[in-house]
């Protein structure tokens, strides 16, 4: 039975990243590649990683050439803030939020569906904040096996609030608040996400819910660890105790005065806003999730608070990322948050970078992410456009996903030859 398993273990693994193994030639009339643009470019693929990238560069016998000249080469991209184990079939007649339950083996199953359409948006890497059951550990690890098809996960298991750590009988919430970060962390998380104010859905409040001796108990503990942590805080208070803790990213963060913003970018804090992520509620706040003309109006009102906090903070130096806190009906359009990134002051490359070269650094995989350059994973995207042009480019139009050297999302007439 035992040398059964292995053998099943040896079987999922060699449809795991390193699956199309053959060396390939892949031709782009111009490619993006994080930093510059290459006209004709060709990029060398051997098995998961990049061997050169060069403008007209010769091509290897034997090599399985892709024809991609009608389109953009540039980065798959990364969404710092995903929920993908938040499942909804518009069909069943429920309310996204308010689901019947279901056991965490069906929950992972069907969450392929929302795998998948973030790779179609053209996502190769996220980093999934809040899951419960073990369901996010699940998808990453059968990601990481080729037994499920999706996107690269870094998960934080279920995010660390207020109802968890102030337990009955609990008088030093502090310790309490390390142990339970601990225990996240023992149970297979990369990150500690934490609840530092209430805010979600159609609740905009952002009132502080954690003390800043419980946050920086948290942040220590992960520290101490060798892991990092992300604070989700709808306003301004529980935002400014993160930033003082040592947060490593800050999620939401909206209505920042200037010594709070000023302190985010003192200490090289990444700040991740989510702006289209309530404008995407209010966009389906009739038909999906069934909110009040009240809630969408505070919605309205939060998301316009939301962009001025992080124009603010961009122009003071703040170093942004994108995230789109995609739930439920989200999924596929997890890069609309680049037109906001535009709106609020970037150029259309500044606004790329965060949602690649940047968010490589952040996960501390700057020398093999976000970046098509020699020695980095096969992570490419083909778009049907510019998007240093048009930034919409890279929005609506991904036709063709290259993942750790496999192909795992091809809308072109593309030709494929050896």
């Amino acid at each position: 039975m035992f040398r059964l398993r292995l053998a099943v273990l040896a079987t999922l693994l060699a449809f795991g990243e390193n699956a199309e193994a053959a060396t390939k030639a892949i031709k782009f009339g111009k490619l993006w590649d994080g930093h510059s643009t290459i006209a004709n470019a060709v990029i060398i693929v051997e098995n998961d990683k990049i061997q050169s990238v060069a403008a007209n560069a010769p091509i290897p016998a034997g090599a399985e050439i892709i024809d991609l000249s009608n389109y953009t080469g540039m980065p798959g991209m990364i969404d710092v803030h995903t929920h993908l184990t938040y499942y909804w079939d518009p069909a069943s007649g429920t309310n996204p939020r308010r689901q019947p339950p279901r056991h965490v083996a069906v929950t992972v199953f069907l969450a392929q569906a929302s795998a998948r359409k973030t790779l179609e948006a053209g996502v190769t890497t996220v980093r999934d904040l809040n899951a419960f059951d073990g369901a996010d550990t699940a998808m990453r690890d059968l990601i990481n096996m080729g037994a499920m098809v999706g996107p690269r996960m870094f998960v934080s298991g279920p995010g660390l609030r207020n109802n968890v750590i102030r337990r009955p009988g609990v008088t030093d919430t502090p310790a309490q608040a390390a142990k339970e970060a601990k225990a996240v962390l023992d149970a297979g998380a990369d990150w500690v996400k934490v609840f530092g104010s209430t805010g979600g859905g159609d609740d905009v409040t952002g009132d502080q819910t954690l003390s800043f001796e419980e946050i920086k108990a948290i942040v220590d503990t992960a520290h101490a660890l060798g892991h990092k942590v992300a604070i989700h805080s709808y306003g301004p208070d529980g935002a400014r105790d993160a930033i003082r803790a040592g947060t490593d990213t800050l999620e939401h963060a909206t209505d920042m005065d200037d010594a709070t913003i000023a302190e985010l970018v003192r200490k090289r804090i990444w700040y991740v806003p989510t702006i289209n992520h309530n404008q995407h509620y209010v966009d389906r706040a009739d038909d999906a999730y069934k909110f009040s003309s009240q809630a969408k109006q505070n919605l309205r009102d939060y998301i316009e608070r939301n962009l001025i906090t992080a124009q603010k903070a961009y122009k003071a130096g703040a170093r942004l990322l994108v995230g789109s806190d995609a739930v439920y009906t989200a999924y596929g359009l997890n890069m609309e948050e680049l037109r906001w990134f535009v709106k609020l002051g970037m150029s259309n490359e500044q606004a790329l970078q965060s949602a690649t070269v940047l968010p490589a650094e952040m996960l501390g995989m700057d020398k093999s992410l976000g970046s098509v350059s020699p020695g980095y994973i096969a992570d490419i995207v083909a778009v049907d456009g510019d998007p240093l042009a048009d930034i919409e480019v890279a929005i609506t139009k991904v036709r063709w996903v290259m993942k750790a050297g496999s192909v795992v999302v091809d809308k072109t007439n593309s030709t494929r030859a050896r």
